[in-house]
């Protein structure tokens, strides 16, 4: 599968970031096209409302995913700000469009950027911890959404639940030590698991870029700097297979019990 990562400073103009998601997606050859986080509305200030900024999943922004979507004859995936109970703070969504225009499924953010001084939470709700696995034309993959990626856990129960690709949207803040946790993440939860990522990421003052897609053996496939743009790579069955027989690390697992304390008998020492 050929895959687009997408790779813009997206601002708080709903209909400004669609042109540009049509300029930087028009007449691409990929059968999966990979948007960041937040693409339909950036985040802003930490004082920006984005309960003003949120949309239905049947609203201008799905609709319009589902019109690029056909057009390009590819799956789309891209984060946006989903209504939710709590008219004040939205959900931080992904969607995930077929090629036919149909809304396949959603993937709410679980974990809220709650980190190195800033507070999600304060205007987004949290989705539930659940894994979701998506089919795109035979290609099982697994979402996530940021943050996401500082939690291994996540990501291995997108493989349990039959991941073999792990797809990324994000816009990671800059910051001392920030880009190297980037990649270094990404490459780890391709390795550890031995799966594809494909991250596309946010650029522009507050985001660091250097979008990704990674081998099941941690390689760079294909990668971005810090400029707007796209990058394409090939997710291949074949190249999944060969790194699972190379280093079948999955099927060495052992079942670790919690740790219970120093009196506890899970993990006690005599």
């Amino acid at each position: 599968m050929r895959v687009a990562l997408v790779q813009m400073a997206a601002g708080t103009d709903p209909d400004a970031n669609l042109t540009t998601i049509e300029r930087l997606t028009a007449g691409l050859d990929a059968e999966l096209i990979v948007l960041p986080e937040a693409v339909m509305h950036d985040f802003g200030t930490p004082t920006t409302l984005l309960g003003p900024a949120a949309q239905d999943l049947d609203g201008p922004f799905v609709t319009a995913l589902s019109a690029l979507a056909k057009r390009q004859r590819a799956a789309v995936v891209g984060g946006m700000f989903e209504r939710s109970g709590d008219d004040d703070r939205p959900f931080n969504t992904l969607v995930v469009v077929g090629p036919d225009g149909e809304l396949r499924t959603t993937y709410r953010k679980a974990h809220l950027y709650d980190s190195f001084g800033y507070r999600e939470s304060d205007r987004l709700s949290a989705g539930e911890p659940r894994p979701v696995v998506v089919d795109l034309g035979g290609l099982h993959a697994g979402l996530l959404t940021c943050y996401d990626l500082r939690f291994p856990e996540h990501s291995r129960a997108l493989v349990d639940a039959g991941a073999q690709t792990l797809v990324v949207p994000a816009a990671w803040v800059r910051g001392p030590l920030k880009e190297d946790h980037w990649e270094t993440l990404v490459r780890a939860r391709a390795i550890e698991n031995t799966v594809y990522v494909a991250a596309a990421a946010q650029c522009g003052r507050a985001y660091s870029g250097r979008s990704m897609l990674v081998d099941p053996m941690g390689i760079a496939v294909a990668a971005a700097g810090e400029a707007a743009g796209v990058v394409t790579g090939e997710i291949r069955p074949d190249r999944l297979a060969e790194a699972r027989e190379r280093n079948p690390a999955l099927q060495h697992r052992r079942a670790w019990p919690a740790y219970a304390g120093p009196d506890g008998a899970a993990g006690s020492e005599p």
